[in-house]
């Protein structure tokens, strides 16, 4: 009998250099001690479900912890298949500071961008 490797799992999230300095950025600056960010999703607005981040001071049992450009993002674990494969960035423009998520489980969003419509990944790849 063989030993197998198992193949390494893919990050849920993955940040752009912008998004992983202004993570950084806010851990650094923070008045108390946090690990980094927690990104989840909620029922809400006008598309059916919305993105949240809130600072995370430790890790929950079931998060899904990403390490990337050395910074940790912890994913809600609700949120994992509705997540997996996004592009986590920061954007600025002359009116916003913003993080954006690119993700390809997203169906549509609402006018105002503040909602999405998410559909779970399938677990078959």
């Amino acid at each position: 009998m063989t030993a197998t490797t198992p193949r390494p799992r893919p990050k849920v999230v993955t940040l752009t250099d912008a998004a992983a300095d202004r993570v950084r950025e806010i851990i650094e600056n923070s008045d108390e001690a946090i690990l980094g960010l927690r990104v989840g999703v909620k029922n809400g607005g006008c598309a059916g479900m919305s993105y949240t981040m809130e600072y995370a001071k430790d890790a929950e049992p079931f998060d899904e912890v990403v390490e990337d450009k050395g910074v940790t993002v912890l994913i809600d674990p609700k949120a994992v298949l509705f997540l997996l494969g996004t592009e986590m960035d920061f954007q600025v423009d002359k009116l916003s500071a913003r993080f954006v998520f690119n993700n390809p489980n997203q169906t549509s969003a609402c006018g105002c961008g503040e909602s999405v419509a998410l559909t779970p990944a399938s677990l078959d790849a």
